[in-house]
């Protein structure tokens, strides 16, 4: 009877339905196959042979970083040479859903010589020195430390852990709750990943069932821009979790029906009730398990989803007011989307169709620039500013003019070439966004400086002359405005500053290399590089004259409509210079809403630095 019982039931609760597939579910599930395959969402066997080359190189770096700390810490031979170290994966690579171009997230646990400020401090500058490695930066300070670089072309995120003991072999497991003894909480979150990716592989009643349906889901959530924990969205492991928690209600369904159900069930779901694979374990340890109970911190927690490994976490505590929303407006346009799938009235390529943050999205976006003179400075720098975007985005939400804040889940890169400093100073303020470096305009040249050819000595000279180069990237928020009764006006200010404050506390801050701008953006004049092939960019409304001397209706303007006694709304933005706020208000403009005025600010929060 127990054995029925373990095999009826997945999960903390029992399944909601036994049923086995039908034919009509077996043909839809082929027919998810066959359009996931006509995504991309497949990489070639060479690729995939690649990765192992990777992983296998990175066994080998780990195993001479872990001996050369030893030896230069004095640890005698015998030491030296058992001491180990050894690399594991998580995510979607260690749940075999990996596809072109995904990155794999990669654990280094290494024994009790080894600290996490030796592993800071020695392989960023071994892998840097590899040949095959690019694009590398190190975010220590960061809640899950993290270095992330390219080895190959195959994008690696490598994390550190260590151990309360003196080896680490090749044949280590993670299973056992013991080697968790000494352990402080950031070591914790380290593990957590790989020893959660390996439990939610043994809590599904089917596993490739499992890997069909997260492979859509994944797919589906990168399409729409919602995948990314550290913008506030759920991640590749918390939407994992959701998956492998509906196959538990199903277990005898075929993929189809697992994201059919996925979409309808958590669309409907009551957050904040949690959503749980197996019961959270009382391990043997004195370390902090989820529990709204106790933990206040965690009674905030908006869309709980709990990692199933001791010491159960909240996968999805970057979770924002906006962001849930975002999340189930998507849940419940795919829901209404699958059951058309089912009835044949819907393909599935409708389901994976782009987000359109861009062309449909908002009227009024921030952009966030974070910008530093070199490639090696700006891989840290934007990494700072990204993760802390979402705080940005939560002081917004505090605003009563604020209805929504949506940040879009990845940053723009652009590296510029420019004549000054003055003119590295416009392109931090943005002026790459608004069309392009203001240049003085040109003096006639005297006849003396001129050659025998007419051409200017000095031109000639300026050839040779080095140019300085800035990049940047961009971060961008739609903004939902809430206007109207008691709200006249639109102020970020406070918003901002705090943002600033909370990047400029980074560690490493030089107002010399480093600088972050927030500035104000209408649809249309977001920049070409956002929008893909065949998309439609939002166009500046065209303004009617007065016919006969009447008054431009509503209508005939391309606005709603504004009474002449409303007062006018201010949409300010700060300028920061170092020492002062002023407000700056440049444009006229309309809102949304009835009988409301704006002056809409093209300012830049700035702290301008010598960039």
């Amino acid at each position: 009877m127990s054995a029925e019982k373990s095999q009826a039931q997945w999960g903390i609760t029992p399944p909601i339905s036994l049923a086995m597939p039908t034919d009509q579910e077996v043909a839809i599930n082929q027919e998810l196959i066959e359009e996931l395959k006509r995504q991309g969402s497949f990489e070639s066997p060479e690729e995939t042979a690649m990765r192992v080359q990777v992983l296998s190189r990175l066994q080998v770096i780990i195993e001479d970083f872990v001996r050369t700390v030893c030896k230069k810490k004095g640890y005698p031979d015998s030491t030296v040479k058992t001491a180990g170290g050894k690399i594991f994966t998580f995510g979607s690579y260690r749940l075999g859903v990996y596809g072109p171009g995904s990155d794999i997230d990669t654990l280094m646990v290494c024994p009790n010589q080894i600290t996490r400020t030796d592993f800071f401090e020695h392989m960023p500058g071994i892998l840097g020195a590899l040949p095959e490695v690019k694009e590398l930066s190190a975010v220590g300070d960061a809640f899950v430390p993290i270095i992330k670089f390219k080895f190959s072309g195959i994008s690696i995120d490598l994390i550190f852990a260590r151990l309360n003991q003196p080896s680490v072999t090749r044949d280590l497991t993670l299973t056992d709750n013991n080697l968790l003894r000494g352990m402080d909480e950031v070591n914790l979150r380290c593990l957590n990943g790989t020893r959660v990716t390996d439990e939610i592989l043994q809590l599904v009643p089917k596993p490739q069932v499992f890997k069909g349906a997260l492979r859509a889901i994944k797919l589906w959530a990168q399409r729409r821009a919602i995948y990314a924990n550290v913008m506030g969205f759920p991640g590749g492991v918390a939407w994992a979790m959701l998956v492998a928690r509906i196959c538990q209600l199903y277990p005898n369904a075929v993929s189809a029906v697992i994201v059919s159900k996925f979409f309808r069930i958590l669309a409907q779901w009551n957050w904040p009730q949690p959503v749980m694979l197996k019961a959270i374990e009382e391990g043997p340890l004195s370390v902090r398990v989820w529990n709204p109970r106790i933990y206040p911190g965690d009674r905030h927690h908006l869309m709980p989803i709990i990692t199933p490994a001791y010491p159960s976490m909240c996968a999805t505590h970057n979770i924002t007011t906006s962001t849930k929303e975002i999340i189930t407006r998507e849940l419940k346009r795919a829901a209404d989307l699958l059951d058309k799938v089912f009835a044949g009235q819907e393909s599935w390529s409708n389901i994976f169709v782009k987000h359109s943050f861009f062309t449909q999205g908002y009227k009024y976006y921030l952009s966030v620039i974070a910008a530093s003179k070199s490639g090696d400075q700006q891989l840290a720098w934007s990494g700072l500013v990204e993760s802390k975007l979402r705080q940005l985005v939560m002081k917004l939400e505090t605003l009563d003019c604020i209805a929504l804040a949506h940040p879009f889940n990845k940053g723009f890169d652009n590296e510029h070439e420019v004549d000054n400093e003055e003119e590295g100073q416009q392109i931090t303020r943005g002026a790459f966004l608004k069309g392009g470096v203001k240049r003085e305009a040109a003096i006639p040249e005297a006849p003396e400086n001129k050659d025998e050819n007419g051409e200017s000595k000095d031109s000639k000279e300026g050839e040779h002359k080095k140019k300085l180069k800035i990049h940047t990237t961009t971060y961008f928020v739609g903004l939902e405005l809430r206007l109207g009764g008691d709200t006249r006006k639109v102020d970020v200010s406070w918003p901002t500053e705090e943002f600033y404050n909370i990047c400029r506390g980074w560690t490493q801050f030089d107002e010399d290399q480093h600088s972050v701008s927030v500035i104000m953006l209408r649809n249309y004049e977001l920049p070409d590089q956002v929008f893909s092939e065949g998309e439609t960019k939002p166009v500046k409304p065209v303004k009617k004259k007065k016919v006969g001397g009447a008054k431009r209706t509503s209508d005939a303007a391309g606005i709603d409509e504004v009474s002449p006694r409303q007062p006018t709304t201010v949409y300010s933005l700060p300028h920061i210079s170092t020492g002062s706020t002023d407000f700056v208000k440049r444009r006229k403009g309309r809102d949304l809403e009835q009988g409301t005025t704006i002056d809409v600010s093209t300012a830049t929060l700035v702290q301008q630095c010598a960039v």
